[in-house]
């Protein structure tokens, strides 16, 4: 499978327009741009090529312009960027420009609203928490400089792609997978990986996961198993990737169009984004629909499904939006899985509920609790701004005073810690933030420490039961040592203390469940009760006496 990752991490060739001409030729009447741009008229796809004879539907500019400077005036070069997507793209597909452009791959809300949390102690009063809105606090300044470089309204300004670099670009950050040498970029629906990669190879870090690659700190010698550099210089090693990924599956064979367009609005959290859950194709017991039955904005995706269908044909839905899964064929055997971008026919298993695990008292898990093998975690940053320095500011997309800098430690990638969601379930948390930030405006360093809910991407067998009710990091104390003396639990870290009283890997104790260092309302580590329930657990190897 490893070729799927390197292909996608390939650089791809920009393309080299020829044949301008002069600024001051004379040009045919009627649609000069083909004058110049003969070859760009080819390479549209079906639903596109209309476009190949009117430019300007797209691009604006002037199609009876007589000389080249006529003729650009009012060019759009980047129809996709969401500053011209709403006279591009919204033409025909206004819903869909609307919810991206409200979408928090766009806004950035939850990241804002958690910074300012944990930076700026909530401040910012009733103005509206989105990546378009940052002002200049300690919060909006980090933001600014460190974080806003990921989000859809990052302007694409070349006819190129970068696997690693690319960031932005709207519609075009996902639709274009290719710039030919001859011919238009084809605009499709068939996304691959490497469209993600750019953003999603950061912060969670699911798209290196998914592939089976961990960020780590830097080898300090060249016998460290972490030899493999990306294209950014972020050295990484080879740990077990998703079983989706080796199966065969991209990232859209999973996750909608409505999950990934929908409109969350400003107000909404990246869980109401999330269109799928795994129950949707391994244990579906929402309503089917035929084509008749498909919501009115997918229509034109009932010309992708891969398989034969009548008026009689069922479609599994999702449960969160009752989106057909159009790529899923129901048939005698159960389920059959048609891959989007590979092709491939793949069964999909069933949930058995006789199996360990799925028993009443596990039913708070979610699957991700017990079958993500690994998760990347990072336990250590200072972060500090300098007045004097210059970095490049996202908004304002120039280099303006002052600049952050960041130092990192303690990088781990193994078994997850578990905590509560606001649905009461149980499942991955890893930390958000653990660290030290500097700024001239705060009377001192100020230390945050904040979990936060993962989905790891890291699919595979379950963990064993001795990882969650014989493990001190699953839990999230920390390392250490567990003893049970007597009915009373003792547990003795194995890492400093921080400014907080808590050891460098924790993120609860035994005696209080600190449910303050969550950044969502609702979400919060596993309580005292909780803990010794759990430790306490027969699982078939004696009572807890010492780990």
């Amino acid at each position: 499978m490893l070729h799927r990752f390197s292909l996608a991490l390939c650089l791809l060739v920009a393309v080299s327009l020829q044949g301008r001409a002069d600024a001051d030729a004379q040009l045919p009447s009627g649609n000069s741009c083909v004058h110049c741009h003969s070859s760009e008229q080819t390479g549209f796809n079906t639903a596109h090529a209309f476009a190949a004879a009117d430019c300007v539907a797209c691009h604006a500019g002037n199609a009876d312009g007589q000389t080249e400077k006529t003729a650009h005036a009012g060019l759009i070069a980047f129809p996709g960027n969401l500053a011209n997507a709403a006279r591009a793209c919204g033409a025909c597909h206004g819903e869909r420009v609307s919810g991206v452009t409200n979408n928090m791959m766009h806004t950035g809300h939850g990241i804002v609203v958690i910074t300012r949390d944990a930076l700026d102690d909530k401040a910012g009063g009733d103005t509206v928490a989105i990546f378009q809105s940052l002002g200049h606090g300690v919060a909006d300044s980090l933001l600014r400089k460190q974080c806003a470089s990921c989000h859809l309204g990052q302007p694409k300004t070349k006819h190129a792609l970068d696997v690693t670099f690319d960031r932005g670009g709207g519609c075009l950050a996902c639709h274009i997978n290719d710039y030919p040498e001859q011919g238009h970029p084809t605009l499709t629906t068939r996304v691959e990986d490497g469209r993600c990669f750019g953003c999603h190879s950061r912060s969670g870090r699911i798209s290196l996961s998914y592939a089976g690659l961990a960020e780590v700190d830097a080898p300090v010698d060249a016998a460290s198993p972490a030899t493999l550099k990306l294209a950014d210089g972020r050295p990484v090693e080879r740990l077990p990737a998703d079983a989706h990924y080796l199966a065969g599956m991209s990232c859209i064979d999973c996750h909608t169009s409505v999950g990934l367009m929908g409109d969350a609005g400003a107000a909404g959290h990246q869980r109401q984004g999330v269109d799928i859950q795994c129950t949707d194709c391994h244990d579906n017991r929402n309503p089917r629909v035929t084509l008749a039955g498909w919501p009115s904005l997918l229509s034109s995706m009932k010309q992708h499904v891969p398989f034969d269908t009548n008026t009689e044909t069922r479609f599994l839905t999702t449960e969160s939006k009752g989106t057909p899964l159009w790529q899923i064929e129901l048939d005698e055997d159960g389920a059959l899985l048609h891959s989007k971008i590979t092709n491939r026919q793949l069964r999909v298993p069933q949930l058995k509920t006789e199996t360990p695990g799925h028993d009443p008292q596990h039913e708070r898990l979610t699957c991700a609790a017990c079958h993500s093998q690994w998760a990347p975690q990072c336990f250590g940053c200072h972060m500090e701004y300098e007045p004097g320095g210059e970095q490049w500011d996202h908004v304002d997309r120039k280099v303006t005073a002052g600049r952050w800098s960041d130092k990192r430690w303690h990088v781990d990638n193994a078994l997850p810690t578990l905590g509560v969601n606001h649905q009461g379930e149980i499942e991955p948390f890893v930390p958000g933030m653990i660290m030290t930030v500097a700024h001239p405006s705060l009377p001192e360093t100020k230390f945050v420490r904040q979990f936060a809910p993962l989905s790891p991407h890291t699919t595979g067998a379950s963990r064993s039961c001795e990882s969650c009710h014989r493990s001190s990091q699953a839990l999230g104390l920390g390392d250490g040592q567990l003893t049970n003396d007597a009915g009373s639990l003792r547990f003795t870290p194995a890492n400093r203390q921080l400014q907080d009283g808590l050891p460098a890997d924790a993120w609860t104790s035994i005696s209080k469940s600190l449910e303050e260092r969550t950044p969502t309302s609702g979400q919060r580590p596993l309580s005292a009760s909780e803990i010794q329930a759990i430790l306490e657990a027969d699982i078939g190897a004696g009572k807890l006496k010492a780990l």
